[in-house]
């Protein structure tokens, strides 16, 4: 019998419904191949019975095919995993020395880390760009193999990189030791990749050089990590390069200091000083919400911030939130800042016993929590240690959870228009692999979500692992002005905690029930979502939001008493005002309140004072308009009043 006889033939299944017969062992390559030269010229990878592979991946069973080109939506992560190998071989071509440890891809791009005594520089990263379009114009063919574990280790120590011969070491015993090679570079890796660095469209830039540990843990090496972003067309590298200027325009650090909101200090790492201005837009946040909240039937309460060790101990944070939790010591007790507020509103809730007829029970707090966040994560106030959350939970019946979830969403979507934040979209985190309660009341609180955010009508997203750990959780995320998406409220399905903590209700018939307990925040941190609408607006707030409403300025200092009154009339109808009566050219106070982002500003000066008139200026326009002062206060009483 010759090896022909042996052959089997193969059902290919094309996303049409096609079937082409061909012999096995075959390659999505041979499928391309047999298609035409059009699609060879196109395909990237492929996508077998659902999973995406090598073009030359053998292909030894009955499979449905479907061929991956740049109009495939699997192609962009592909085409940054390619762009990150193409820095490393231009690496090790340039610099040959480097040792090349992981490159994955990340949300809009890649990155390298590399092991390197000399930093690189702002001109290596010119020089390293330039190398990888040598690369693409090469066209290498990129092959892939399977090596035995030792043959890996011994191979990548025996060129000096040792860090990879750590990463075989560790892989698990049962895991294939998948190799790729492009021209003279040789990369372990578990794929897939474009069949040639040709293939790699030349949309990438290579952004900037940080510092990360080995393995994110401070006890090893530093290394240096090389950002860069990839793109399928040159228009859309352009676009977010556009995006990324813009970013830097609005971001909330420079802004605050130029409005004159806040500041952070050594003395108090990962904590605010609030300044009078910033402080009053926190406080116009608060006072919208809490509106809100009120309308909604929620409430308030305040809880305490230094809470013993056994009630994060019975909640399950201690085992499980240890690390991020600042304890202390008192009277051989030990106490912890809370990091979220939820086992103290059990606390509230078992206080008197509680009838069905008092569910469900909303309970809201403005509450200040701590989290010990790495100083390497911290970011201006969009990531701090010490933030306030707009935190509630909701006590309810079994029967009222999906009312109880479609209510809140309504809620949130009215709080997100008012902030001027049209869109979002929702995605669901299911069990994470380190949670508390069994397997199946987690079964049931995910079903019980997924039914009351389909009641909602809201399509959602599926973010596998991500859920809290005593529940899972719905998370909202809302897009600024610019296209950013930004995780603010979230919505978390939870059986555990009111079991752990020993929270009951009589029910209708007679006998102690557990409450089903919905934890939901829609701002989440409040000092993060300050600084979100200070990118959203960049510092040019709605009216009712703003700081300081109205800057009233004299154009001569014969107008002072006047101006006073004039100011002193617009406080009176509950307006922010700012009154200017500076020796200073009137030209000068426009720029400067133009610069400060005031939304209007009032000149007076002898005319008006004689007058009782007004000139009126609004942000961003060249022109003025004269009005009467009783006319002026009436109409911008009615500009400044918060969405009702």
């Amino acid at each position: 019998m010759n090896d022909a006889d042996q052959r089997t033939a193969l059902a290919i299944t094309l996303p049409d419904g096609r079937v082409l017969t061909l012999d096995a062992p075959t390659t999505a390559a041979d499928v391309v191949k047999l298609i035409g030269p059009g699609l060879a010229k196109a395909a990237l990878a492929a996508k077998v019975d659902g999973r995406l592979v090598d073009l030359g991946l053998p292909i030894e069973r009955d499979a449905r095919i479907e061929i991956v080109t740049l109009k495939s939506p699997d192609a962009l992560e592909l085409v940054r995993h390619d762009a990150a190998h193409v820095l490393a071989e231009a690496a090790k071509e340039l610099y040959p020395d480097v040792q090349v440890t992981i490159g994955p891809v990340i949300e809009d791009g890649f990155y390298y880390d590399f092991a390197r005594d000399k930093p690189f520089t702002p001109e290596d990263l010119a020089a390293l760009e330039a190398r990888m379009r040598e690369i693409v114009a090469r066209d290498e063919p990129v092959t892939r193999d399977v090596w035995p574990r030792d043959k890996a280790i011994a191979f990548f120590e025996s060129i000096g990189e040792g860090y990879k011969a750590e990463i075989v070491r560790d892989l698990p015993g049962d895991e294939e030791i998948r190799i790729y090679s492009q021209g003279k570079f040789i990369d372990l890796c578990r794929g897939p990749h474009l069949p040639s660095t040709g293939k790699l469209p030349t949309a990438f830039k290579l952004t900037k050089v940080a510092g990360a540990y080995w393995r994110g843990d401070s006890r090893n090496p530093m290394l240096q990590r090389i950002y860069g972003t990839a793109w399928l067309t040159q228009a859309d590298l352009d676009a977010y390069l556009h995006r990324i200027e813009e970013a830097e325009r609005r971001d909330h650090r420079r802004i605050g200091r130029e409005m004159d909101l806040f500041h952070i200090q050594e003395e108090a790492v990962g904590a605010i000083f609030w300044h009078p201005k910033g402080w009053t837009l926190y406080r116009q946040l608060v006072e919208h919400v809490r509106r809100r909240l009120d309308t909604d039937g929620y409430v308030e309460v305040n809880t305490p911030m230094l809470v013993d060790r056994s009630l994060w101990e019975a909640s399950g944070h201690w085992e499980k939130f240890r690390e991020q939790m600042f304890t202390t010591q008192a009277e051989e007790r030990a106490l912890a800042l809370k990091p979220m507020n939820c086992p103290c509103h059990v606390q509230v809730f078992r206080q008197g016993l509680k009838s069905y007829r008092d569910l469900p029970t909303r309970m809201a707090e403005f509450g200040s929590c701590h989290r010990n966040e790495p100083s390497g994560a911290l970011h201006g106030i969009m990531r701090v240690r010490a933030f306030t959350q707009d935190d509630a939970h909701i006590f309810c019946t079994p029967d009222q959870v999906t009312a109880e979830a479609v209510k809140f969403c309504r809620l949130l979507a009215q709080i997100y228009r008012d902030f001027g934040f049209e869109e979002f979209s929702v995605r669901f985190a299911d069990r994470p692999a380190v949670r508390a309660g069994e397997d199946a009341v987690w079964d049931k609180a995910e079903a019980w979500l997924k039914a009351a955010i389909e009641a909602a009508g809201h399509p959602y997203q599926l973010s596998p692992g991500e859920g809290a750990f005593y529940g899972p959780k719905l998370e909202f995320h809302l897009k600024d002005a610019i296209g950013r998406t930004w995780q603010c409220g979230t919505l978390q399905l939870d059986f555990v905690l009111p079991e752990r903590l020993d929270a009951t209700y009589v029910a209708e018939d007679g006998k102690e029930h557990r409450p089903v307990m919905l934890h939901r925040a829609i701002l989440g941190s409040l000092e993060r979502f300050v600084g979100i609408l200070i990118e959203h607006y960049a510092g040019r707030f709605p009216l009712w939001l703003a700081p300081t409403q109205v800057a009233v300025a004299t154009i001569t200092n014969d107008s002072d008493a006047y101006a006073a009154e004039v100011a002193a009339t617009l406080k009176a109808a509950g307006l922010r005002v700012e009154l200017d009566a500076r020796a200073d050219k009137i030209g000068y106070k426009v720029r400067e309140h133009t610069l400060a982002k005031v939304p209007l500003l009032i000149a007076v000066g002898k005319r008006e004072s004689e007058t009782q008139t007004v000139s009126l200026r609004r942000w961003g326009t060249d022109g003025q308009e004269s009005l009467a002062l009783a006319e002026a206060v009436a109409r911008l009483r009615d500009e400044a009043r918060p969405p009702a």
